[in-house]
């Protein structure tokens, strides 16, 4: 048997972080068994349903790299495929017309909570209902009253349903418009979805989904219902805890696959194994590993994750993404060496966005000095150290970070004074703070002429003479 799994994320907001990890496990699951994965929009909440939110979601989904066989497809693309469904289960007699007014609903649930009961739909119109002038009726399912379903839950286990608890659903609103449940049981059928991977919310809807399928003669799939993501709190995941959307990752400068592992190790280890490639998740996943346990999101690490993948990754692999957040930051990055700055300072970043926050400096020279920097280092005893530096830098021949590291070991040494003495007052000069990767890697990065060029407007600051406004200074 070929495992087919699906994604069916509504497009009535954002793709957030609890449906990527569901996109994550279900993708997993079908990669690993060399099966099948589709995406499908259920878009049938026609009033909350955007096009803005169909975009976001097929956006995060490339962005991460979630890869869909089949699809997308969309629901209200095959409402004539719905209706030819219910058109048989009228037909025998799995589904019937019910032409109840909501007044009598209102009305009858009323009763039923003064009773103390569930408040459900009675079935008054189950066997037979006489049409009546100006209403259009809509459709209920006709649900085995007897027995229970049992739901073989890969996470939570078995998990039992009695059929007298469950409710003759709606299936066709009165507009014409099959509802979710329905469809949804239509789709994975049609679709032969083989493992139905979603978030453990859709629980109750199973049991229903199930007997739709087993009176339109089709077989269940097997479940697995994942654990809620909570937020750092411990209370449900919401807006106040960070992203709405998935894409708001990428612009503060995830890594998707950092991304994804954390995401993977939110409910599924490997022993203590912390960070994956998606190739090692490929290989390792199953979702009878993943823990019935709610997880709280911990933004802590993820930024450390991340991290790490960046640490794990070459500059040239991390160039490119480099360069879309310099361009966020309204920085064209030019013919820089990305990959250059990239090993530089990923060390110092856990975002990519830190990261070219804190290599503007190469693109343009600082506007200003950061005050408690300059007092230090940019002081008039700064002149000797930062003149004999310049001196030392323009006569080296090849300018590469090993010959910068030996002039200024020179400087240090005929100085008397340590490398880190020569080293700050050069860093301020060219970044404008006390901060940079190491002097002789971020003045070769940087490039000759701009770094000649910054040591001559620290030497007026230092002289108090710092009166011309900064030249471009552009790292080349």
């Amino acid at each position: 048997m070929t495992v087919r799994t699906r994604f069916a994320p509504s497009p009535t907001g954002m793709l957030h972080i609890g449906g990527v990890r569901t996109a994550l496990f279900s993708w997993l699951y079908a990669r690993h068994h060399g099966g099948v994965f589709l995406l499908r929009i259920e878009d049938t909440d026609r009033e909350r349903s955007t096009d803005e939110a169909v975009a976001a979601i097929l956006d995060g989904m490339k962005w991460l790299g979630l890869d869909w066989d089949e699809g997308p497809f969309y629901q209200t693309q095959r409402y004539d495929r719905y209706r030819e469904v219910i058109a048989q289960l009228l037909s025998a007699g799995h589904a019937y017309h019910c032409y109840c007014s909501k007044e009598e609903l209102d009305e009858m649930r009323a009763a039923q909570v003064a009773r103390k009961e569930k408040p459900r739909y009675d079935g008054r119109c189950r066997h037979g209902a006489s049409p009546r002038p100006g209403v259009v009726p809509v459709v209920r399912f006709a649900n085995p009253v007897d027995g229970r379903v049992l739901v073989k839950d890969v996470v939570h286990g078995p998990i039992v349903f009695e059929n007298a608890e469950l409710d003759d659903l709606i299936i066709l609103r009165s507009d014409g418009n099959p509802t979710y449940n329905f469809c949804v049981a239509v789709d994975d059928w049609d679709m032969r979805i083989t493992h139905v991977i979603r978030g453990d919310d859709h629980i109750n809807n199973t049991p229903r989904q199930i007997n739709m399928l087993r009176a339109m003669g089709g077989q269940e799939p097997t479940y697995a219902h994942l654990p809620m993501i909570l937020g750092p709190d411990g209370t449900k995941l919401s807006k106040r805890h960070g992203a709405v959307s998935v894409l708001q990752y990428r612009d503060e400068g995830f890594l998707p696959v950092a991304l994804l592992n954390y995401l993977g190790r939110l409910g599924w280890s490997h022993g203590d194994q912390e960070i994956f490639s998606l190739a090692e998740m490929i290989q390792l996943f199953d979702i009878v590993d993943v823990n019935k346990s709610a997880s709280a999101l911990n933004p802590d690490k993820i930024a450390w994750t991340n991290q790490q993948h960046m640490m794990r990754m070459s500059g040239r692999e991390l160039a490119a993404p480099l360069a879309e957040q310099l361009v966020r930051l309204g920085i064209d990055p030019g013919s820089a060496d990305l990959a250059a700055i990239a090993e530089a300072q990923r060390e110092r970043s856990k975002t990519l966005r830190e990261m070219a926050d804190a290599s503007q400096f190469f693109f343009r020279a600082p506007a200003a000095y950061e005050p408690k920097a300059a007092a230090k280092h940019l002081g008039a005893d700064s002149r000797p150290v930062l003149e004999a530096a310049k001196a030392a830098l323009s006569g080296i021949g090849d300018w590469s970070a090993p010959a910068i590291h030996a002039a200024l070991t020179r400087v240090s040494e005929s100085a008397a004074l340590s490398l880190g003495k020569v080293a700050q007052p050069l860093r301020v000069a060219v970044a404008g703070s006390a901060v940079s990767p190491p002097i002789d890697q971020t003045l070769a990065i940087l490039g000759r002429v701009a770094t000649l060029e910054r040591i001559d407007r620290a030497l007026a600051h230092a002289s108090g003479s710092d009166s011309a406004a900064p030249g471009p200074g552009a790292a080349r």
